[in-house]
């Protein structure tokens, strides 16, 4: 049996500009892990659904409900998923498709269903004002507009977000087109293509997730010490393929991953929050923010383990602890998989030129948000009043400024944007595609640029808010209509 307070060693240095190669990869202690015994467990891949057909339409019927979840054997954890105890099935789409999504809710309280990066109309997103009370069914329905991505989906309610997202209420959409088709990418779900929710979490002395909100987690999000790889604990995956796709999705409530492998060897991210980059950029390590997405591919050896970790890089914003994600054990003989192609796609590149109006959003925090302090622009969310208000078929800038001394993920909804500067420094290759997420580091500028199509309504209203969900929840959030 295997303590949670064993130490994971990187098994080579990571050579580069990041020096994390001796850092020592654990479980951190707490008055749970300490008493408990567990053995690895076979990674969790949450079911695919491609819904059913409907007249032209494809139907995919989800339910929000309460359950118990055996995290750790012998221990009943009370949990929240959707068609589960925890997390939800993976939604598969195609750009092109009509989708209609019926979000039941059993949950016992009201919630909602937010699709997190999907291009779509005000009032399908799932937002605050999508409000669906205990035994009713919202169906949102609409066409996909956007290239193949990974998203997800997760609760949205005002004030609520963080503690319905801690106890388990989250999934993926991946959304396939024409041009992936195409690429010879690995893409066996389950196989060499697999959905990665990562995510911490605290638990009690009896297994039970913790969701009281003290001083230090208003201040800096809710955190936990022990990792979930798909609400997996201690998981591995048995790996069949020479090379492994992995969709990437910081799902916690807070925290920050800066994602290596342990035997330090490169890997290729090939896509972002909002669809694949032009060429697959190589790295060491990936720092990924609360909500963003990513895809890499990882080069396997046969009979040769490796681990996805997360690893400090002590810039002061990290607050995480360093553990191990994912076990992957390649079998002794491999399948070779196909090279990745030098060009993955061509990106539509918006020019400064094209934009009419330039915003300005300063994401602040003080030690004032003990009492809702958490705002933009000096302003707190009001679900009763309007921020911003932006014209359809536009290229806007937006300008957000981080005056606070911790880091702030940026998520707009409707739209993928594209980063133009940091402080007045191009974005670095792995982020220079489609995104709706960004993290702002502290005394930092960065400008993002989009276009907003298709979609007006002068009544419902898109969200824009950090990304740590308690941050979101204490009021930095604000609201623009389209129209």
């Amino acid at each position: 049996m295997t303590k949670l307070t064993r130490r994971y060693v990187l098994k080579s240095a990571v050579s580069g500009s990041v020096a994390v190669g001796l850092a020592a990869i654990y479980w951190p202690s707490s008055s749970f892990a300490n008493h408990v015994n567990i053995l690895p467990k076979p990674l969790f891949v949450p079911l695919q659904t491609h819904g059913r057909e409907d007249n032209g339409v494809q139907v995919y019927d989800v339910t929000l409900q309460n359950g118990v979840t055996e995290f750790f054997d012998g221990y009943h954890t009370r949990t929240s998923g959707i068609n589960g105890s925890y997390l939800g099935p993976t939604l598969m789409m195609r750009n092109g498709n009509s989708v209609r999504i019926n979000v039941a809710n059993q949950l016992g309280e009201d919630s909602t269903l937010h699709w997190h990066g999907m291009h779509l109309p005000a009032a399908q997103d799932g937002g605050p004002h999508q409000v669906v009370a205990h035994d009713q069914v919202w169906s949102p329905e609409f066409t996909v507009k956007q290239k193949a991505a990974s998203l997800w989906y997760h609760p949205h309610l005002m004030g609520k977000t963080g503690e319905h997202v801690w106890r388990g209420l989250a999934g993926m959409v991946i959304i396939e087109d024409e041009e992936t088709d195409v690429l010879n990418l690995p893409s066996e779900y389950g196989v060499d293509d697999i959905p990665l929710v990562l995510q911490d979490r605290w638990f009690t002395k009896d297994a039970q997730l913790s969701y009281k909100l003290s001083m230090h987690s208003k201040m800096m999000g809710m955190s936990g010490n022990i990792p979930l790889t798909n609400g997996t604990v201690l998981a591995y995956f048995d790996a069949t393929t020479t090379r492994l796709r992995m969709r990437l999705l910081n799902g916690s409530n807070a925290s920050t991953y800066n994602l290596a492998l342990s035997n330090g060897h490169d890997f290729s991210q090939i896509a972002t929050d909002g669809g694949l980059l032009e060429s697959p950029v190589s790295l060491k390590v990936l720092r990924l923010s609360p909500g963003e997405r990513a895809e890499i591919i990882v080069d396997l050896q046969a009979g040769k383990a490796v681990n996805l970790i997360n690893v400090s890089l002590n810039q002061g914003d990290d607050n995480a602890p360093q553990f191990n994600f994912l076990d992957i054990r390649p079998q002794a003989s491999l399948v070779a998989s196909d090279e990745l192609p030098d060009l993955l796609t061509q990106i539509d590149w918006l020019k400064e030129s094209d934009a009419t109006v330039t915003r300005t959003f300063s994401l602040e925090t003080s030690m004032a948000m003990m009492s809702g302090g958490a705002s933009i622009n000096g302003k707190v969310m009001d679900i009763g009043r309007i921020d911003e208000v932006v014209k359809r078929d536009t290229t806007e800038i937006w300008r957000l400024r981080n005056p606070s001394m911790m880091t702030h993920p940026f998520h707009i909804h409707d739209v993928q944007f594209q980063i133009l500067d940091r402080n007045g420094q191009p974005p670095t290759a792995n982020e220079n595609g489609r995104k709706d997420v960004v993290l702002v580091h502290p005394h930092e500028e960065v400008r993002i640029i989009m276009r907003f199509e298709d979609y007006a309504d002068e009544h419902a209203p898109f969200m824009y808010h950090c990304h740590i969900l308690e941050h979101e929840d204490e009021g930095m959030m604000g609201q623009f209509l389209v129209v």
